[in-house]
């Protein structure tokens, strides 16, 4: 069963991320499933922080679709909604907060999957859970930079889920670095930057 999961979970992944790069809001509902998913993949797995992580995406997909159904209807009406692509530039006084907030999320994640679980990878699962929950927040708040924070986590989850065997998974997570990058490309080539957060 946790095997029929994990390769759900890797479909509706691939998925999602193919719909984030067309900023399609379906990506929200798909993710909602993905991330439904992978709460019991990873708490099988006793990956813990990620498993609370994506917890945090089943209820930041609610957020981000409503977030994006309200942008939608300032888009440009020329274009259809479908076809536009919004994003903005993070400034300089929020990447500080931030930063202030991916360090205090991984101190407390370290500390709790440290001393208070049996986690095997504390210090990578608070890594990647603590810059995912910012890099979404971006994302939600259509913050073009959230593609690049979001090539460094993938590629530090291969790593990681190679090491608890999760192999499907780790694919998985390949695809959505590589793409993580195609998404970015795609955004700057056919988006439009409204300099708004």
């Amino acid at each position: 069963m946790e095997q029929i999961l994990e390769y759900f979970g890797v479909i509706t992944g691939l998925l999602y991320l193919l719909l984030e790069i067309r900023q399609h809001k379906a990506m929200w509902v798909v993710g909602f499933l993905t991330s439904l998913v992978y709460v019991f993949v990873f708490f099988f797995s006793k990956i813990y922080a990620d498993m609370g992580l994506n917890i945090y995406y089943v209820a930041i997909s609610i957020y981000g679709f409503w977030k994006w159904a309200q942008t939608d209807k300032t888009a440009d009406k020329e274009k259809p909604a479908s076809e536009t692509i919004l994003y903005c530039h993070i400034t300089w006084p929020l990447f500080g907060g931030i930063a202030l907030a991916i360090l205090s999320i991984y101190g407390l994640l370290y500390y709790v999957l440290h001393n208070f679980t049996d986690s095997p990878i504390p210090m990578g699962d608070a890594f990647t859970t603590s810059v995912g929950i910012v890099a979404t927040w971006m994302l939600a708040r259509r913050i073009i930079e959230h593609w690049i924070f979001w090539v460094v986590v993938n590629f530090v989850s291969v790593y990681l889920y190679y090491l608890r065997g999760l192999y499907p998974t780790m694919f998985l997570y390949i695809c959505y670095a590589v793409l993580a990058i195609v998404g970015y490309i795609t955004w700057i080539k056919k988006g439009i930057n409204t300099k708004q957060i």
